[in-house]
Order: C-alpha cells, then sequence, then structure tokens
C-alpha cells in the first residue's frame, strides 16, 4: 500500500504541478511532497521522530523517479498536453483517489502496530491526515484551495474508510478483507463523486445560494 500510494500520489502532485507551469524542480519538489507529506505529518503526531521518510529514502527517491517520468512524458506529448486536458484531469483523479486509498490504510496500520493501538480516535485521525495531508500541501504550494475541503466528499470517504479499516483490522482481525474492502470502496466512490460531482453543501455567498 506504501508503495501504490507513494507512487499514485507523485504522479498526482506532478500533473497538478505540471498544470500549473511549474519548472522541472517544482514539479519534482510538489510531486514528492504529495507522495510524503501525509507519512510525515503522521509520523511527527505519532513522536516517531526522524519520520520514516528519512530513514528510507528509497521511498523519496521513487517519488522524485516518478515525479521525472511524468515531466518527460508530459514534456514529449507538450503540443498534445492541452488537448488532453481532461483525460489528464481523469487520470489524476484515478491517481489521487488510489492514493488516497493506499495511504488512508497505510496510516491507519501504523497506529494499529504502534502502542497506541487502542486508541481509535488516533488511528482514524491520522489515517485521514495520512490520506489528505500531502495533497493539502501539493493545494498551497501550487496556490489553490485545498481540494480536500472543497469538492467530492474526499475527507469523508477517507474518515469512513479508515473507520472501517480499524473496525476490521482490530476487533475482527481481518486485515487482508479491511486492506481489499477500503482499497475497492474509496478508489470506487472517489470516482463516482468526481464523474456526478457529489459534495457536501456549502453556501456560495456570491450567488446567494
Amino acid at each position: 500500500m506504501e508503495w501504490i500510494g507513494t507512487v499514485s500520489f507523485a504522479v498526482s502532485g506532478a500533473l497538478v504541478a505540471i498544470g500549473c507551469s511549474l519548472d522541472i524542480f517544482g514539479v519534482i519538489t510538489v510531486g514528492c511532497i504529495t507522495a510524503v507529506g501525509g507519512g510525515i505529518i503522521r509520523d511527527v503526531l505519532l513522536g516517531n521522530v526522524p519520520p520514516k521518510i528519512f530513514e528510507n529514502p528509497l521511498i523519496l527517491l521513487v517519488a522524485v523517479i516518478t515525479s521525472v517520468l511524468v515531466f518527460v512524458i508530459a514534456y514529449i506529448f507538450r503540443k498534445r498536453f492541452k488537448a488532453f486536458s481532461a483525460a489528464t484531469n481523469s487520470y489524476n483523479v484515478f491517481f489521487d483517489a488510489l492514493g488516497l486509498a493506499a495511504f488512508s490504510i497505510t496510516g491507519v496500520e501504523t497506529v494499529c502496530i504502534s502502542p497506541h493501538s487502542s486508541n481509535a480516535l488516533l488511528a482514524i485521525t491520522l489515517g485521514v491526515l495520512t490520506g489528505v495531508g500531502g495533497g493539502i500541501l501539493r493545494d498551497i504550494l501550487v496556490n489553490e484551495k485545498p481540494y480536500v475541503l472543497t469538492k467530492h466528499i474526499y475527507a469523508v470517504v477517507s474518515v469512513f474508510s479508515c473507520g472501517v479499516y480499524y473496525l476490521l483490522s482490530v476487533h475482527y482481525n481481518h486485515k487482508i478483507i479491511a486492506t481489499f474492502f477500503v482499497l475497492i470502496f474509496t478508489v470506487l466512490i472517489r470516482l463516482l463523486a468526481a464523474r456526478f460531482r457529489w459534495g457536501l453543501p456549502k453556501i456560495n455567498i456570491d450567488n446567494n445560494k
């Protein structure tokens, strides 16, 4: 799950950075922050310092390589990139959904194998932060409103998925079932939410609605 999440979020971050016309360093930076940002936040809050990413730099290297590959592919096909922007957004949503599912699982599991495994609130909270933290940092870096706070029931899906994973994994000891269920459910709901524009109620002050 950690490798799936790293690659998926690196792709997602790199695509967003390319869409914002960042240079290759910017693309690598945003791709890596998206991939490892949530895990760093989780580890710091758990007191695991230095964060795991600095003890296993291979994860960061994979994020760098993935970001570079996305940049190279986009550069080669740069004349078609804008023409295929809709398809690119679809790919971005898919990789973002896959990363959200994978990191939500790893976030909860990290707490489950820690001395705080009995604390359900902590496990679910850090699972959500692991899943959405990188995306929030990504959006801040490209000067956008955090996606998680505005569109497509993003965080709600992660909260539910983390709760289900914790319940099945800790109370019923079905880690494999929990992993597959959360992975499929999270990706499916995120894709459907993006397709049909599902969202939470909000007030649009400009339009008085």
